[in-house]
């Protein structure tokens, strides 16, 4: 059997981009709109500060106005709320999100249900929430949709394949599992209490492993053919003995991806896949509360 095709995230997401642009220039053009994202990040957490940065960035790229809010850790829950408050109320605002982590004195789900749910473009409100679950038009999580766009790159309709989901997360396990169902897969949702887990994935037309354990998903676990989503990220030190010994690092999954290439028919790389999805449709989520909030 050939290796698996790889689905590469970056193109893909490129083109995403590029189409938010076109689509942040034409509501400026036609209804003087410029779409706004605010990111709100308490706390001193590297790799937060590192993709708040890229977020700013990358809304800026694409012609909307972009706001940062960076708060000490100190912060309190009232203060916090106070500054998600003024951006609900803020016209130039049209995309909200709190970076998580926060520091633990801050109960996020709080925090989620305060934001603005036309404003939520992480799409963890309820709202949106319950939104995705009765299928009807919502924000919903960026990760999970950019899987999805992945796997209709990939497959073209999804519409009767048997989609297996490793992980039931609010952020990713749960809300790709309503996008399959909305796309028509029949969907089985496995976590840490499943029984015989390796049985269950190898039924899985579809393999989204979103549970956030190292490699967890081995290659005689997946069904031969199956299309595989890792949206696992893992810091290790290289396995390679020379760049091991200069503590080199490489980022992996939760999926064994040596293995799972000769067995999956498509199958995400790490990274390279999922990861370059993400914020791109974060953009597109922005945008279009842009034009809701404005029409």
């Amino acid at each position: 059997m050939a290796e698996a095709r790889l689905i590469e995230g970056a193109p893909i997401a490129e083109r995403v981009v590029a189409r938010v642009a076109e689509g942040v220039a034409a509501l400026k053009r036609t209804r003087g709109v410029t779409p706004g994202l605010a990111v709100i990040l308490v706390g001193e957490d590297p790799p937060s500060q590192i993709y708040v940065k890229s977020k700013g960035e990358q809304s800026r790229a694409a012609g909307m106005h972009s706001v940062t809010r960076l708060l000490p850790t100190e912060t309190t829950q009232e203060a916090l709320l106070a500054e998600v408050e003024a951006l609900n109320a803020d016209p130039a605002i049209h995309g909200i999100i709190v970076q998580s982590p926060a520091p633990p004195h801050i109960d996020e789900l709080a925090i989620q249900a305060a934001v603005d749910p036309d404003k939520d473009v992480d799409g963890l409100n309820v709202i949106n929430i319950g939104r995705l679950a009765s299928g009807r038009p919502g924000l919903f999580p960026a990760t999970p949709v950019g899987c999805l766009m992945l796997l209709e790159h990939a497959l073209g309709s999804l519409r009767g394949k048997h989609a297996v989901v490793v992980g039931r997360s609010n952020l990713v396990g749960k809300p790709i599992a309503q996008l399959l169902l909305r796309a028509d897969c029949t969907v089985t949702i496995c976590h840490s209490k499943t029984v015989d887990l390796p049985e269950v994935t190898r039924e899985g037309d579809i393999l989204v492993a979103a549970v956030g354990q190292l490699e967890l998903i081995r290659g005689d676990w997946i069904k031969p053919g199956a299309a595989v989503i890792d949206v696992g990220i893992h810091r290790i030190l290289s396995r390679m003995p020379k760049a091991r010994a200069a503590g080199k690092m490489v980022v992996v999954g939760d999926v064994a991806f040596r293995e799972a290439l000769q067995v999956a028919g498509w199958i995400t790389p790490v990274p390279r896949g999922v990861g370059p999805m993400t914020v791109a449709c974060l953009l597109q989520n922005t945008l279009t509360a842009a034009e809701r909030l404005s029409a």
